[in-house]
């Protein structure tokens, strides 16, 4: 299993998810690989509380995170399969029909509210909360993270970097969206290297 810390470069959660397996030095990474992977990323992308991860790390019988894990790198590959399609265009209402995958994942949802202790200025506040009734509910917040990038996410925006051989997506926020790479230190700066030999080669 690899330990480095994952990517989140894609300035949105569901694209950060796609990201999950990745080839930042040539090298494939993915951090979803088994059960222990996911939990990893779930914590490194605050999608999960940490006392959850704890508990469903010391109660799930064996093989059952790895099953989950296999589930989730399902997931990510038909939403990928999803985002690679549409991107560089605004959805439309035809693309609604291939979403049914996702919102089956959404309809097993167990969300519920209770009243908590607030902080200064009220004694309560309604507070979010889902039952974890198995390691399987660990795909919710994944799932409510994808059904968030397509409902509220300009597809026209969302791009591919264009390293030779990077996999990364991201949401291009820069004014006249221009972005090119998933990061200037990675991708952008090997552009740079690559252009800069280029110009000495053809003016020695």
């Amino acid at each position: 299993m690899d330990h480095s810390p994952a990517l989140f470069i894609g300035d949105a959660p569901g694209l950060d998810f796609l990201n999950s397996v990745a080839t930042p030095l040539d090298t494939p990474v993915d951090w979803i690989n088994d059960g222990e992977g996911l939990l990893d990323w779930l914590g490194q992308a605050r999608l999960v509380p940490a006392d959850v991860l704890a508990s469903m790390r010391s109660q799930a019988l064996p093989g059952e995170l790895d099953n989950v894990a296999d589930q989730a790198r399902h997931l990510r590959e038909w939403f990928r399969d999803f985002v690679q399609a549409r991107k560089g265009r605004a959805l439309t209402i035809k693309d609604l029909r291939e979403l049914d995958p996702l919102n089956r994942l959404l309809e097993r949802d167990e969300r519920f509210s209770r009243i908590a202790a607030a902080g200064e200025g009220a004694p309560f506040a309604l507070q979010a909360s889902r039952k974890w009734r198995t390691p399987e509910a660990l795909l919710l917040p994944v799932g409510e993270a994808l059904a968030g990038f397509v409902c509220t996410e300009d597809f026209s925006h969302v791009k591919a970097c264009e390293g030779p051989a990077c996999t990364l997506l991201f949401v291009d926020r820069t004014r006249g969206h221009r972005r090119r790479w998933c990061s200037m230190a990675a991708c952008g700066n090997r552009a740079k290297q690559a252009a800069h030999r280029h110009r000495h080669k053809d003016n020695p």
